[in-house]
This record gives C-alpha cells, sequence and structure tokens, in this order.
C-alpha cells in the first residue's frame, strides 16, 4: 500500500474534519483561529498574505515548502477540501439508493488506482455547447486568457490553446499525486501564478467574484499541465452541504457516517 498523504484545506476551523480517516490532516488557511492539533498555513514557509488572491494555492504552497522532506518521492500526497472529499470510485450518476455512508465510500488508501497512474484529477467537467475557453470568458467576463497564454514558454503555448478549446476540464487544487510530481508542478506552477497576479494587479482584475483571478487562472493550466504530461486517472468527489460540516451537528453525531448518505453524491457537473 502507498504512504497516502492528503491534506484537507479549510478557511475555518470545522470538527467534522477531525472525524476524516487519518491520513487526511486537516490544514487552516488564512488568518482565522484554529485548535493546536491542526496544521496552519501560518506557521512555516508561507505566502499566507496572498490567499485572498490564491485561495487553496497558498496552501498547496505551504505543504511544497514544510512537509514534504520527511516523504519519499514515490508517497502519494494530496489535497481536498473541508466541503469537497475524494470518493473511492468513479461514478457517472447518482446513487439513487444506497445503503452505504458516504464515510465508507471515501478514498481508501489500498485502492488500485494508485498502481496504474502519476496523478489523481477530479472527475472532469464536460462542457456540453461550449469550449473551455469560452467558459472561462462567459464566467469570469475578462478576456485574458490570450495574453496569459503568452507567460508560457514558446513550445508549450500551442498545446494550452489546444487545450483551451476543447471541453474537457478536471480542475485542481484537488489532486493527488507522488511527492517528486508534486514538487515539480510547484516548482512551475508558482512562478506562472506570480506572472498572473501581477497583470491581474497591473490591470486591475481582482475585485468582487474575480478576486482569486490568479487562481483561476492556474487551475485551467494544472489542469492541462498534468494530462497533457502524465498518465492520469479520476475518481469523483463528494460536496459537503450545510448540515454536514455543521459544527452545531458534528458536536452530537458524525453525519457522512450515516446510512442513505452516499445517495446524494457523487459531485457530478452537468454542462
Amino acid at each position: 500500500m502507498p504512504n497516502l498523504n492528503l491534506f484537507c484545506l479549510s478557511l475555518k476551523y470545522y470538527n467534522l474534519i477531525d472525524k476524516l480517516p487519518t491520513y487526511i490532516k486537516p490544514l487552516g488557511l488564512g488568518t482565522e483561529k484554529y485548535p493546536d492539533h491542526w496544521l496552519t498555513e501560518k506557521n512555516g514557509e508561507n505566502i499566507a498574505n496572498l490567499n485572498k488572491y490564491y485561495g487553496q494555492y497558498t496552501g498547496i504552497y505551504w505543504i511544497w515548502k514544510n512537509q514534504l522532506k520527511d516523504m519519499a518521492d514515490e508517497d502519494w500526497v494530496g489535497t481536498c477540501e473541508y466541503r469537497k472529499l475524494w470518493l473511492n470510485n468513479l461514478y457517472y450518476k447518482k446513487q439513487k439508493f444506497s445503503i452505504r455512508s458516504l464515510y465508507s465510500s471515501l478514498l481508501k488508501v489500498d485502492n488500485k488506482i494508485f498502481t496504474n497512474c502519476d496523478v489523481i484529477l477530479v472527475q472532469p467537467i464536460i462542457f456540453k455547447d461550449e469550449t473551455i475557453y469560452q467558459q472561462f470568458n462567459k464566467v469570469h467576463k475578462v478576456n485574458i486568457l490570450e495574453d496569459c497564454i503568452n507567460f508560457l514558454e514558446n513550445d508549450e503555448r500551442e498545446k494550452f490553446k489546444k487545450y483551451l478549446y476543447g471541453n474537457k476540464l478536471s480542475v485542481p487544487p484537488l489532486f493527488i499525486t507522488k511527492v517528486s510530481l508534486f514538487k515539480k508542478f510547484c516548482g512551475i506552477a508558482f512562478p506562472l501564478l506570480e506572472k498572473y497576479y501581477d497583470y491581474c494587479m497591473k490591470n486591475n482584475l481582482c475585485h468582487d467574484y474575480n478576486m482569486r483571478l490568479p487562481a483561476y487562472l492556474i487551475e485551467r493550466y494544472a489542469s492541462y499541465w498534468f494530462e497533457e504530461n502524465y498518465k492520469t486517472q479520476y475518481l469523483s468527489h463528494a460536496r459537503m452541504g450545510k448540515f454536514m460540516i455543521s459544527n452545531k451537528v458534528n458536536k452530537y453525531i458524525n453525519p457522512i457516517k450515516m446510512p442513505f448518505t452516499l445517495r446524494m453524491y457523487p459531485t457530478i457537473h452537468d454542462y
């Protein structure tokens, strides 16, 4: 079995995360206060001051700089979120009737997927009537992808452009990969993310919904980079509702261990 370390990224303390399998480690982001048993990006080398622009990528940076030195290159490391958890299988439709709990369906360390890929990404979104490029412009209302493509090396620009004119998108920051590849990705992604940030700030683009525009840009590149260069497999994920992550509810029960909770999931995007 592989050594697997997942870091659960969160902007607030949720005691549900304390009830997850032990290979999932809580990592508090931003300026909130967290209990002593949580990891927090404010401790160690960090870019926590950029969280409102970089989103979960400040957590990925912290993992890169502070958590990998004691891991072997062939170990697996990745991320989940307080409301987005990996499932153990790939689903193409919701489980309309299943007595199983969501907890019993979470990713297990003995999943055979670890033996036949380099990276695991979230089940991709397939856009039916638009490209990744069109969807980005529609949602963010800024036509900047062409400019940002030019930040890449010449031999990569056309490949990335071709990807953007496709319709399949699997969006990190949820990903799991080997430690050696995690390091390689971060060494490429963060210098590029800094260029995106400088561009967005220079053009006064980071406000309202687009406050995290640099992160939205790097998400498209990350999806392309993994799929273009490495053997990629996919797993589904579940998105927690307010009831499941409520601290009040979790004070008395662990709602994701209740029977029938899998029928609400997995999270499948229909575009």
